[in-house]
């Protein structure tokens, strides 16, 4: 009678987990709340729920949503990348310059190809991933400090080579991705579409997926394992930045130029759109599809603002409102956050 007792005790003295919790869905807590998004957007402006104005939510959202995969990547593996946004900028930046003949329009004279263009994109993405990865994973530099330092390096380097200009006139080839339609839908939002899909299933079955999870929970444990953990944090630098170059490039496409100050601030919502979405600061935790669901609150949340008419000024503070709304939604129908 006693162990009876004691056992509804311990039954009753455990936290009330919610019901996402229980059938583990707790990457989808945010689902409700895009749901009551859509209904008061539908209330704001009849154009809301118009095919062409979520395509538009969805091609301007295509770029944050895989700067979101590359940060949450290198999230769940315990680490942080500040860099990402000034990536979105320099990558593009770099390769535009070099491909503008014309030394007056702010270009190097080089003039190199669209296609050129394209490859010197992710290669400017893949070297400052394998300098931020080699900076922190050998000489053990704080991935915070570090990546902090490189954005703003990265940023001064952008406006440096321009001058501050703002380069277009770029070949057709190089704009392709971020204009170009496929069945009549945007190619960016098939190519995030088609990101978030791979690197969901990467995660969650690929034996490197289980790996990066290992690492972020705790990386003595990971090594004992036999799991190579510098390698693999290596490469999760190097492919967080390779798709922060892949954004920039969209983007300049979306824009058909390459503003100096391109990706600035980026990756504040970044951030916000990874932690709502249930990818955990202290590694080891999170799913792609929850980041998926915060990107694209984001997205809605500015699209009503907007039609709403909201003065410019007073959006940044309604986002940010809501979005400490929307995280303290996810706490509270989660686990019992890490201390």
């Amino acid at each position: 009678m006693t162990d009876v007792s004691t056992s509804r005790t311990a039954i009753a003295a455990r936290p009330a987990q919610s019901l996402f919790a229980r059938l583990k869905l707790r990457e989808l807590v945010l689902v409700p709340v895009i749901a009551v998004v859509m209904v008061i957007g539908s209330f704001v402006s009849s154009s809301f729920l118009m095919p062409e104005n979520l395509l538009n939510i969805l091609q301007q959202s295509s770029e944050l949503s895989i700067l979101v995969i590359a940060q949450s990547l290198i999230l769940i593996c315990g680490k942080f990348d500040l860099s990402l946004e000034s990536t979105v900028g320099i990558a593009p930046m770099f390769a535009a310059w070099l491909m503008i003949s014309d030394v007056s329009l702010g270009g190097s004279g080089v003039g190199i190809s669209g296609y050129a263009g394209i490859a010197v994109v992710l290669a400017t993405g893949l070297l400052i991933g394998l300098i931020n990865g080699l900076l922190v994973v050998k000489l053990r530099l704080n991935a915070f400090i570090t990546t902090l330092a490189m954005l703003i390096l990265l940023r001064g380097v952008t406006l440096g080579i321009t001058n501050g200009q703002t380069l277009f006139d770029l070949p057709e080839p190089f704009l392709y991705l971020g204009n170009a339609k496929w069945a009549g839908i945007p190619a960016s939002i098939w190519i995030a579409g088609l990101l978030f899909l791979f690197f969901g299933l990467m995660m969650r079955y690929h034996r490197i997926g289980r790996a990066i999870y290992a690492i972020g929970g705790n990386p003595e444990a990971a090594r004992v394992a036999g799991i190579p953990v510098e390698r693999i944090t290596l490469g999760v630098f190097v492919v967080g930045s390779l798709l922060a170059a892949l954004a920039g490039l969209l983007l300049t496409g979306r824009i058909a130029s390459v503003v100096s100050s391109q990706g600035q601030n980026m990756i504040f919502y970044v951030f916000a759109a990874s932690v709502i979405g249930g990818i955990s600061l202290n590694g080891g935790q999170g799913r792609l599809i929850g980041a998926l669901t915060g990107v694209l609150l984001l997205g809605l949340l500015q699209n009503v603002l907007t039609l709403s008419q909201v003065a410019a000024f007073w959006i940044d503070a309604c986002y940010g409102a809501i979005i400490l709304l929307a995280l303290i939604i996810t706490r509270l129908s989660g686990e019992t956050p890490r201390a």
